[in-house]
């Protein structure tokens, strides 16, 4: 029998970090990091990470993994660095890379959706930096390396749809973008991609979104239908004249069918809210 592959999250106390840590660890050696949330202190397999001042080699050197997955967040400068010495581990050690991004990468395009061998290209500061990590990570030989592009993240406990209900509840204006097109997945698929993803031991680019699109106003219209009686007042926000996208879709690197999802199955989701 193998020996059970050892992987270790980086940011296992955010929403999708998390969601994975759940997921991965009664099949892997799975351990995760955290910062601020004390709950985890207590549990064997989570260990304390402060971006800003710790180094991530004595994370390294402790779990020895052969899978890492970064869902980190926080400080963009230290997020750098982090990767920086994340990469020179890897090529001196037997271990894969797993990267979060973001459909965010792409922001400065917005004439089509993006497939995976797209040139990259962001007018955001957060998608600049996902790339920053991309092109460092495009260095390494390929088969120690993943790139996960994930559009907007919905799911029961998401922060997207704590936000929501927050200004339903109290009568917020819920902002929408009615030229935005994009596409959209859930912590539960997302997960169970990952998974997939690390037992077939894949490596490359991989656009985990819904495979089909939406406009941003119809999407959130609908998922508000799905959360309660609400009659939200919704602020239009146009940020351009046309349609523009933000979408991830695959052309050369496709899951299983069993493994692909639809925003109308997203939205479905969304009967499940207690």
């Amino acid at each position: 029998m193998d020996k059970k592959k050892k992987i270790l999250i980086l940011g296992a106390s955010g929403f999708i970090g998390n969601s994975i840590y759940k997921e991965l660890c009664n099949y892997f050696d799975t351990y995760g990091t955290y910062y601020s949330n004390k709950a985890f202190a207590n549990n064997k397999q989570f260990l304390p990470y402060d971006l800003e001042e710790d180094d991530i080699f004595h994370v390294l050197e402790k779990v020895k993994p052969d899978f890492v997955i970064s869902s980190l967040r926080g400080n963009f400068t230290a997020q750098i660095q982090a990767h920086t010495h994340l990469i020179e581990y890897l090529s001196k050690n037997s271990c894969k890379l797993y990267f979060i991004s973001s459909a965010n990468v792409f922001d400065a395009y917005s004439k089509f959706p993006s497939y995976e061998s797209d040139k990259t290209l962001s007018e955001s500061i957060y998608g600049r930096l996902k790339i920053r990590i991309e092109n460092m990570m495009m260095r390494m030989p390929k088969n120690k390396i993943a790139i996960l592009r994930v559009p907007m993240v919905f799911g029961n406990t998401s922060p997207r749809i704590k936000e929501l209900k927050a200004l339903l509840e109290s009568n917020e204006p819920v902002e929408v973008f009615p030229n935005l097109i994009i596409n959209v997945t859930n912590d539960d698929r997302l997960m169970q991609q990952v998974h997939y993803l690390i037992n077939q031991d894949k490596t490359g680019i991989y656009h985990l979104g819904s495979t089909d699109l939406v406009h941003h106003e119809e999407f959130i219209k609908e998922v508000i239908k799905r959360l309660g009686n609400y009659h939200p007042l919704l602020k239009k926000v146009f940020t351009t004249n046309k349609d523009r996208y933000l979408a991830v879709l695959p052309k050369k690197n496709k899951l299983p069918k069993n493994l692909r999802i639809t925003y109308q199955e997203i939205i479905d989701h969304h009967l499940m809210v207690d």
